[in-house]
């Protein structure tokens, strides 16, 4: 994908992978849309910010009628309530599946149409190394990313007839303000929206930004026993 030709829209683009992903895609050429949930959050010279709620229909509409010529959807908005599925909020679990699974989808849908009018392009999904290993702690997260993971699958094949290549980004923990307080080793996040960005110009299906995620890509092979050691 030629970037210098691309116009994006990043969403969750005002802190975190967001606005690192936002701002290599302006390095390197690309128009980018910056969408943020609150006006005015977004500081990326050279950006167009976008006022964009992915949960909310009418924010979507609002989002797709702004701009028109969007070739890249950079599905990066998201959230992680930690909350395990068996005795977390009933509500925060609902709202993990309808940010980071069916915020997703929408955006897709909404901008499926646009893109191919504009000759075809891609869709970039920011996924997890969670997608294919889960922690019950935060256990919602894991099942909407895994739910997003096969979203991506799905669409991937079913877009590519229509111009449109589907991608996703797995990794492991990234330093923004949804890993502060986590004591764990962490990715630069101006490393990851290199690494994903290189993957979106080559045309990559699949992006594999550290070695956590490619660790657990490999231990998908060994099955149950290989990823949780720990059950008896």
């Amino acid at each position: 994908m030629d970037l210098s030709t691309t116009t994006a829209l990043v969403t969750g683009a005002n802190r975190g992978i967001g606005r690192h992903l936002a701002r290599e895609l302006l390095a390197r050429g690309a128009t980018v849309y910056a969408g943020a949930r609150r006006p005015g959050s977004v500081d990326l010279p050279g950006a167009t910010e976008v006022a964009l709620d992915i949960t909310d229909p009418a924010s979507v509409a609002s989002a797709v009628a702004a701009t028109g010529d969007v070739t890249l959807l950079v599905n990066n908005a998201g959230i992680d309530t930690r909350v395990d599925l068996l005795d977390g909020d009933w509500s925060a679990i609902e709202d993990e599946m309808r940010t980071n699974c069916y915020g997703t989808l929408a955006m897709t849908r909404a901008f499926v149409p646009q893109i191919e009018a504009n000759g075809g392009g891609s869709v970039f999904n920011v996924l997890s190394a969670l997608s294919w290993i889960a922690f019950p702690g935060t256990g919602a997260y894991c099942a909407a990313k895994s739910a997003s993971w096969a979203m991506t699958n799905a669409l991937r094949v079913q877009l590519a007839p229509r111009g449109i290549r589907v991608a996703g980004l797995h990794v492991g923990y990234v330093d923004t303000d949804m890993t502060a307080g986590l004591s764990v080793p962490k990715s630069d996040p101006a490393d990851v929206a290199r690494t994903a960005v290189d993957g979106i110009a080559a045309g990559a299906h699949e992006v594999l930004a550290d070695d956590v995620s490619r660790q657990v890509q490999a231990g998908l092979a060994g099955g149950v026993a290989a990823l949780y050691p720990q059950l008896p």
